[in-house]
């Protein structure tokens, strides 16, 4: 008997420490939710005004289909609509809003010393403030967005196979996770460089570009599609639409989801690894 209480107590104090974690991180999760409504205003701006990219492409992709009077690669007029409003819910619904700028920010200006001294991770204190952000972000679009698809309801076309939506959900995290290490990533540099502008700017600039904001990837020439096939960017925001729109099945799926899965890994293990030697550096600085 004395054998089995003493089997069960180490289980017992483990599982109580696990319940106190996740208290710990939901509170991080409230307060995110809290300093987002400290900026209403602008936070309420920059929602609305994140689907006016779709009025634009609307315009731009009709009169392109009017003056060339046929399909490009696989895609007619709805077909463009659709995957612009995938790739819009994808956008609002994953992509990070100024995380980077904030942890840079916390590091030049010495903030992140309070964080040290807290029993929690900073990496899972960041990622809670990121899910409260997009899930406020989310909420809020959410209407204009059902618009947009009520108007566009010609255009879309839900998917045909029950797998499609499993594997849509599990892409879109993957990709949530990505651009969130990425992210993480770029601030780490903050260690070293002061003012991480430039690179932030120049790395998007590329990412905008390669990840499907301006077009779908798959309407280039075929050199570059296979080039596409292994950049991180590729999986950010064109495949998840892609499976979502079933542009992509079988192995070729689950080939990309593997891909997918290993930019993820690599992105989380390159964050671990600038926030281990940054911290070194920090700390040998006195910081």
């Amino acid at each position: 008997m004395n054998n089995l209480l003493d089997l069960r107590r180490p289980m017992a104090a483990a599982l109580l420490s696990r319940i106190s974690s996740l208290q710990k991180y939901w509170k991080l999760f409230d307060i995110g939710l809290q300093n987002t409504f400290v900026y209403r205003w602008n936070f309420l701006l920059r929602t609305v005004f994140g689907i006016v990219p779709l009025i634009g492409m609307v315009f731009i992709w009709k009169a392109i289909f009017v003056s060339k009077g046929a399909s490009i690669n696989g895609y007619d007029y709805n077909g463009m609509i659709f995957y612009f409003l995938v790739t819009v819910f994808l956008d609002n619904l994953i992509t990070p809003t100024e995380d980077e700028w904030q942890i840079a920010g916390e590091i030049r200006d010495g903030k992140i010393s309070a964080y040290l001294i807290k029993p929690m991770s900073y990496l899972g204190y960041r990622i809670c403030t990121y899910l409260s952000y997009r899930l406020l972000y989310i909420a809020i679009v959410f209407l204009p967005i059902l618009a947009l698809a009520w108007i566009f309801r010609g255009a879309i076309k839900l998917p045909e196979h029950a797998i499609t939506w499993p594997a849509f959900a599990l892409s879109t995290l993957m990709a949530a996770g990505l651009q969130f290490f990425i992210a993480y990533s770029l601030a780490m540099i903050a260690f070293w460089v002061l003012e991480i502008s430039t690179i932030v700017f120049l790395l998007y600039s590329f990412e905008y570009f390669l990840s499907g904001h301006i077009f779908p990837l798959d309407i280039m020439p075929a050199w570059f599609q296979a080039f596409m096939k292994w950049s991180p960017f590729t999986y950010e925001l064109f495949f998840p639409a892609m499976v979502g729109m079933e542009r992509i099945r079988g192995a070729a799926l689950v080939e990309g989801l593997l891909i997918q899965a290993g930019w993820l890994v690599a992105a989380w293990c390159c964050a671990r690894l600038l926030w281990a030697r940054g911290l070194r550096k920090y700390q040998a600085v006195g910081g």
